[in-house]
């Protein structure tokens, strides 16, 4: 069986908007990996970023925030909605999880978490679709992605993207270096964190 090409699923549903420019609520996880999907998307799409990261501990979680609150100032791309930081709703989601490989089930409870949260803002605000930045990135899988945010769809319907197609993560990273967005080396949460660490060690000691 062929697999599915979400970018292709995604510029298929902006066709069929005839050139009106629906309502989207967009998942953001930080600002370099929604430079390049708020381009791509603002030529098609009235956009509101949604910031909900409960799994970014609390420093991060506040550069973050600022770091794409700025990038919306200068570029005028989309609307900002702030959601309240509550960890505790990510350790309880990912419990039991916690020693799992990062993109494995832990990630994927995150992925709910965090996309349930915007489809239920989106249908609370009569947005027509919902998605994500989430696939922009090449650690991230794609078809997991999608799958959940079919599942989630309701009133607003789920917006499919593959967003590192066509060059995305390289506009991702270009963007990043035209605006001087600060990029991390991991997710975002505690667990992340901790195999980037342990990865770097390993690293350094081949070095030596």
């Amino acid at each position: 069986m062929n697999a599915r090409n979400f970018d292709k699923l995604m510029q298929e549903q902006i066709a069929r908007a005839h050139g009106e420019k629906p309502k989207l609520l967009l998942h953001c996880c930080c600002a370099p990996c929604a430079s390049a999907c708020l381009e791509r998307l603002q030529e098609f799409f009235e956009t509101t970023v949604l910031f909900y990261n409960p799994n970014i501990e609390d420093d991060e979680y506040e550069r973050r925030k600022a770091e794409i609150k700025r990038f919306i100032e200068e570029t005028g791309f989309a609307d900002f909605i702030d959601c309240d930081h509550t960890e505790k709703d990510f350790y309880c989601a990912v419990k039991g999880l916690e020693n799992e490989k990062e993109g494995g089930a832990r990630c994927e409870k995150c992925f709910e978490l965090r996309l349930a949260e915007t489809a239920r803002t989106a249908d609370e605000n009569g947005f027509d679709y919902f998605t994500t930045t989430l696939t922009i990135s090449p650690l991230k899988n794609a078809k997991i992605i999608n799958e959940i945010g079919e599942k989630l769809q309701n009133k607003a319907k789920w917006l499919y993207s593959d967003f590192k197609k066509r060059n995305g993560y390289l506009r991702s990273t270009e963007l990043s270096q035209q605006h001087d967005l600060y990029r991390q080396n991991y997710c975002g949460c505690v667990f992340s964190r901790r195999d980037a660490q342990s990865t770097q060690t390993l690293e350094n000691r081949k070095k030596l």
